[in-house]
Parts: structure tokens; sequence; C-alpha cells
């Protein structure tokens, strides 16, 4: 792991990649632009927070391919812990559901090398950092239909059973997306003691006990999570 002093008036960025020479290549570059001062971790999840909490970091940038997988878990899971810090996802290809769960998951910019240059990273970092989304208008298309559709958190058995009604999955996706019952009431046309209601019932079907350990467990067990283009449906399998 290597860490760069970080100066007041610089931008702290954090490289995580799980290629070391495509990493040493991208730090290296970024190091040149004086207003950043950057450091560098492998595409680990005890480094990357280890690193995070070890300097001022304003923009974490990761390369989270992983074989043409993306760790969407990993993206959440640092979203949870450090919400301050603007992430951008370095992607070689993309299609919708990997722009909707990158965003859902606390992503504030995508960045493909093969559509654009070096300097337009740079420029994407500085937009990250003032507040701004870094997203393509195709990228863009995808995020606003589906904000037209409600999806659904598909809980499922070994065998694929399922567990939840339908509707108690929409209200297990509304709660693990961070909307407060009378969001998720206005969400789905609901009365807030209905919600309630739902809740209990996907408690005691999943053996929890509270809003918290349902957050948790979908994040827990955001692996299994696929997002299907025909239905925006999200499964979970234990």
């Amino acid at each position: 792991m290597r860490f760069a002093p970080i100066a007041t008036s610089c931008i702290g960025i954090l490289v995580a990649d799980s290629n070391p020479m495509q990493s040493q290549l991208l730090t290296g570059a970024l190091r040149r632009r004086p207003e950043f001062a950057v450091s560098s971790c492998p595409l680990q999840a005890d480094e990357i927070l280890n690193a995070l909490e070890s300097g001022p970091i304003h923009v974490l940038v990761m390369n989270a391919d992983r074989g043409g997988q993306i760790d969407f878990s990993l993206l959440r899971r640092l979203q949870i812990s450090h919400p301050h810090i603007d992430k951008i996802l370095l992607l070689d290809t993309y299609d919708r559901g990997v722009v909707v769960n990158a965003f859902r998951s606390g992503v504030r910019g995508l960045f493909c090398f093969a559509d654009h240059p070096f300097r337009m990273l740079c420029k994407c970092i500085q937009c990250v950092y003032d507040g701004q989304v870094w997203a393509n208008s195709e990228q863009l298309q995808y995020l606003l239909d589906s904000l037209g559709q409600t999806s659904s958190l598909r809980v499922v058995n070994a065998k694929g059973d399922k567990l939840l009604t339908s509707r108690e999955e929409q209200v297990v996706t509304l709660v693990a997306d961070g909307l407060s019952n009378r969001e998720i009431a206005r969400e789905l046309k609901l009365s807030e003691h209905t919600i309630k209601k739902y809740l209990f019932r996907v408690f005691d079907k999943l053996g929890i006990s509270s809003r918290v350990e349902l957050v948790l467990y979908a994040v827990n067990h955001g692996d299994h999570r696929d997002e299907r283009p025909a239905d925006a449906a999200k499964a979970i399998s234990f």
C-alpha cells in the first residue's frame, strides 16, 4: 500500500485496483496533476477501508471489474461505512444493470477509458468532487427508466422457492434503498400502518427482528443480486 502526503488544498484520491501494473500507471499519471494528492491500494475490502481511515481521502477511484463481474456488495459496504467519500467506478463496458446498480450502490461517476482519454478522467474527478454526477446521456437514460419502475427484491431459498409476496419484496427493496415507512407508503400508495404490517411479516419470514437487520441482510447478500432488464427484479438466495 502506498500513500502520498495530502495538502489541504489538494483533492485526496485513493486508487483501488486488483491489477498492480494498471494501478501503478494510473496512480503515476494522476500524481502529475498538482491539484491531486494520490494514494493507492489493492482492490480488497480491508485494504480500502484501512486506506480510507489513514488519510484525508475525498474521491475513491475503483476498478471493480473482476473478470467482467463487478463486486456491488463491496461498493455498498463502502457507501455504508464512508458515505461522505465520492466514488468513481472505472469500467471496460457497461449495460443497463451495471449502470443502475452502480448508482444505487453509491457511485457518483462512471468512466470508460475506451470512450474517453485520461484528461477526461481528471475532469470527472473534479466534477464528482464538486458535487456533480458524471454519466453520459445513455447512462442517464438508464437511470431515468429505472425511476419509472418499482423494483422488487426477490428472496428465495436454496430450492428457488419464493419466501415473500411480490408486495413484501417491494417493501424490502425500498427499505434497503433507505426510504422511511412514510416514504414507502407514499411510493406504494399505501398507509404507514400497512407498511408496518408488511415489515413484521417479512421479519417473521426471514428470522430477523429489526429494520437494521433487514438492511444488513440485503447488503450482505448483495453478491446474489441480479437485476434483470425485463422486470428490474433482484434476487437473493440463501
